[in-house]
């Protein structure tokens, strides 16, 4: 799930209004929409301003994980 979708997800489920967040966050309405529907790439800067305007770490979003570390684990508990 990309940190658009998470945010999103977050927004939706604690039943909070993505215009609330936009102002609040300093982010343009329109630019805010098209950050949560995918259609405009969400910068640091972005995320910073958004988890800003909710009160949590940017952290709650990023999954720090490197896809091939993942790999690596699994290739080496299979080898064990």
């Amino acid at each position: 799930m990309r940190v658009y979708q998470k945010v999103r997800n977050y927004i939706d489920s604690h039943g909070l209004k993505q215009y609330v967040i936009a102002r609040n966050s300093g982010i343009p309405n329109n630019t805010f929409n098209a950050i949560m529907n995918g259609k405009r790439t969400m910068y640091a800067d972005d995320l910073r301003m958004i988890c800003l305007a909710l009160n949590v770490s940017p952290e709650l979003f990023i999954d720090w994980k490197c896809p091939e570390t993942e790999s690596d684990e699994k290739e080496g508990a299979n080898n064990e």
